[in-house]
Order: structure tokens, then sequence, then C-alpha cells
């Protein structure tokens, strides 16, 4: 049996919510690894692939509704206008919950002052599990009521009113979409992300965005930290596929801070 249906009964009254857009290579297995969930919510920004048919395959009684994409906050902030329940468990479309992580929900008491949890990942390139990656913990089980989602450079961040402690259970970010079309979303993320660095002073970036801002250092140190201080070199072709992609994306931030910085592409009537 399911870890989580074992102790359903008394699990935290809870939806999850998942943001979505053709997400037709993941969310088959996302949806597959929640069948203890009470309920789950799709926000979906107008699929034209097979997204919401493989969501319902998965568990039939999810619910979906559509809104035009405009950002991940507002996404995220309506998706939490149409839920009811006090807690929700908030996950992108290629997120797999763990059965460990499962069972440690589904045991929950929380206390009164606790108001989130923030939860690992272990990054999966075509589902082999990696040693490691520079994927942060994000707190993605929370009070709706204690919870808003703000934009930050090309993502978003959940902010807690409250006390956000950490759960030992792990979720696979494991993303089947094609190469091209991570390509092309990072090239659109790099643009979002160039503008939001160079609009900040200096002074208050981390110490990584300062190496970004820097231009041409960061991706050489991402793929030598990778590699070798990470010990991706040890995990055979997923953790090179690892490297090289963190390296490419840290390459078109790089080229997209330099082409704003030096106002490199024509503008209408510049």
């Amino acid at each position: 049996m399911d870890p989580g249906k074992r102790q359903a009964n008394r699990m935290i009254p809870l939806t999850v919510l998942v943001i979505t857009c053709n997400e037709e290579e993941n969310i088959g297995r996302t949806i597959a690894a929640l069948s203890w969930a009470e309920s789950i919510l799709l926000i979906d920004s107008g699929s034209t692939d097979r997204t919401i048919e493989y969501a319902r395959a998965g568990y039939p009684n999810v619910r979906v509704v559509e809104r035009e994409f405009d950002s991940f906050a507002n996404q995220c902030n309506f998706g939490l206008s149409q839920i009811e329940s006090e807690w929700v468990l908030s996950l992108d479309a290629d997120y797999i919950v763990t059965p460990e992580l499962s069972a440690e929900i589904a045991a929950l008491n929380p206390p009164t002052d606790v108001a989130g949890y923030s939860v690992e990942f272990r990054y999966c390139v075509f589902g082999r599990p990696l040693r490691s990656t520079v994927y942060p913990a994000r707190t993605v089980l929370y009070r709706r009521q204690r919870a808003r989602y703000r934009d930050e450079g090309h993502g978003h961040r959940v902010m807690i009113d409250g006390k956000v402690e950490r759960l030992s259970g792990k979720i696979e970010h494991d993303d089947r979409k094609p190469f091209s079309h991570w390509l092309s979303s990072q090239d659109n993320y790099a643009r979002i992300e160039a503008t939001h660095l160079l609009s900040q002073p200096l002074e208050k970036l981390s110490v990584q965005d300062k190496l970004r801002r820097a231009i041409f250092f960061a991706a050489p140190a991402m793929f030598l930290y990778l590699l070798f201080w990470r010990e991706l070199i040890l995990d055979g072709w997923p953790g090179w596929f690892y490297v090289c992609q963190r390296t490419i994306a840290e390459l078109l931030l790089s080229i997209r801070l330099l082409i704003e910085r030096e106002k490199l592409e024509f503008r209408d009537g510049g």
C-alpha cells in the first residue's frame, strides 16, 4: 500500500497545486506519485498537447482551471485563491514526490507556529538521479493563508509569514521535455534574468550573482564546480549532461548580460 494512504485518516487538509503549460512529457509521472492526495488543482495556461488528458488519467478527479499566463507569481497566487484547504503542496509539473516524502507529509502534525516546510531535491536526467545539483531547497508545503508569491528574476518565490522547517524526504526534479525546448526556455529566462541583475545595485547581489555580472566568469566556474567539487564527473553521461546544461545556461546569461549592458541589439527608434 502507498505509504501516504496508510496514514491518510490523519493527514493535514491539503490541496496539491500544479502550474502547467504543455507538460505532456512530465505530468503523468508527477500526478501518478500523488494518488494519496485529497485534492489536486492544475492552473493551466492553455495547453495544446495532452497535458490535461494525462493528468486526469493519473488522477480522475483532478480539477483544472485555465488562466492566461502573465507571470509565475500571478499564476500561483491565482491558484491559491481557488483553494479552500488549510495547506497547499505547490509543485512544478516535473516534480515527483518520493514515497518517503509522501509518508512524511501523511504523518505531519504541525505546531501552530509552523507556517511551512521546505524540501530538498534529487535532480534526475531522464530518470537517472545525480549525486548533487545546484537546485536549492524550496518551500513547497505551507499554510495557504500565510503564503504569497512574488516574481524574482525569471522565476518566482513564495513568501511565508511564519516559521519554515525542513522535511527529510526529497522531491525528484525530472524534466523529460526535448533539449530544444529547454534551450529556447533558457534563452527566454536569460533575457529576464539579465534585466533583473543589471537593475540591482551591485552591493545587494549575492556572490554568485556578482560573478554573473562580471560576465563570462560564471560559466567556467559552474563547469569546474559541478564536475569536480560536486563530483558529477562520477555520474557518467547523466552527470556530463547536467554539467553541460548548467554551463550553457550560464553562457546564455553572460551573452544576454553583455547585449543588455552594451545595447547590442537593434531597438526601433534607438
